[in-house]
């Protein structure tokens, strides 16, 4: 007689059996995952000129909007995108041009503060000797020299990606002219070619998409603004050099949550050191301290709590795991992403319940 038929499964454990299954869908899911990433790192130029045409759609579509009442639609995309461009080429210009006609000045504000440091460094609670501080330049010297070829190398590199630079900016202004224009008959065309089982869910969750991001966007364009017009201020009121160009530092690096406004305060401190000696530059750190305090008490709370409804360790964790996956793209982009991902899910849970 033969032996009763045994499923091989019968002779593993139910828990084992679970976790097995979850294993390998983990794997699966985590192969998938990561051979997008290096889809998304093939064409990352593309990416980011998608994202910061989003950004330039979100900042230019409401001045577009107005701009239609007295303009045909295309006349009013045209005129708004324009002033954009010209706006924020003018703000270069004319950091450039201070930058250049106070040149021979920060030349010698820099020389008489590198002096200054040197003699705190001889004099002050560090004590530092001549030998020590002729070895360190001495190193410094020797690092450069035997380095050269590198770094002649990597200044090469800079230039190539500056071109880049240059044609993901015109493919990004390409995109938001397309998005500001007709980005309501291109999300209807999506929506037609989706099946009808799941437009509805598409619909809403990509409405909720674009309103977060959208909010994120002009939130932290207003809290960097204010930053910079703060620390312009203080700068100059300290005759600090370089006070417009590091303003202007300090307004990119806002877009980096938590640690860039700190960074670019940083290097405003370290230029203040040099430029205006260590009494200035301790009270460019009361300064930094101070403006930190707006930002993160006033600035934050008013613009930017409708936009992300999230908690500040995960802003943290989004910010830290961006860093790691794609550097300062990475740190850039995870906070919106994540408070994107966040607004869709709260959109669709009502519905899935």
């Amino acid at each position: 007689m033969l032996p009763p038929y045994r499923n091989a499964d019968q002779d593993v454990r139910y828990g084992v059996r679970v976790a097995a299954g979850y294993a390998w869908r983990l794997i699966a899911i985590t192969i998938a995952v990561y051979g997008i990433f290096i889809f998304l790192g093939r064409i990352q130029l593309v990416g980011i000129a998608v994202f910061v045409g989003l950004v330039i759609s979100a900042l230019l579509r409401p001045v577009a909007d107005r701009l239609e009442l007295v303009l045909p639609r295309a006349l009013a995309v045209a005129v708004a995108v324009l002033a954009g461009v010209v706006f924020v080429a003018g703000v270069f210009a004319f950091i450039a041009t201070s930058v250049a006609g106070q040149s021979a000045t920060l030349s010698a504000q820099l020389s008489n503060g590198v002096n200054e440091i040197d003699q705190w460094l001889r004099r002050g609670p560090l004590h530092l000797s001549s030998s020590q501080l002729s070895g360190a330049v001495d190193q410094a010297r020797l690092w450069i020299s035997g380095h050269q070829a590198a770094l002649i190398g990597q200044a090469l590199g800079q230039a190539s990606f500056a071109l880049e630079v240059l044609t993901g900016f015109a493919l990004a202004v390409f995109c938001s002219i397309f998005f500001i224009h007709s980005g309501d008959r291109m999300w209807a065309w999506f929506l037609r070619e989706t099946p009808p089982t799941m437009r509805a869910k598409v619909d809403i969750a990509g409405r909720a998409a674009w309103e977060t991001f959208a909010g994120y966007t002009r939130g932290i364009v207003i809290v960097a603004a204010t930053n910079a017009l703060l620390v312009c201020l203080a700068l100059l009121g300290l005759r600090v050099p370089l006070a417009l160009p590091l303003a202007l530092l300090v307004f990119f690096a806002t877009f980096i949550p938590i640690i860039g406004a700190p960074i670019a305060l940083a290097v405003a401190t370290v230029v203040a050191l040099a430029g205006r000696g260590p009494l200035v530059a301790l009270l460019v750190l009361v300064l930094i301290a101070v403006i930190g305090q707006i930002e993160g008490h006033v600035l934050q709370p008013l613009v930017m709590s409708r936009a992300v409804a999230i908690h500040p360790i995960v802003v943290a964790l989004a910010v830290g795991c961006g860093t790691v996956l794609a550097g300062l793209v990475g740190a850039i982009i995870a906070v919106p992403l994540v408070s994107v991902a966040w607004s869709v899910n709260r959109k669709l849970r009502p519905i899935e319940d």
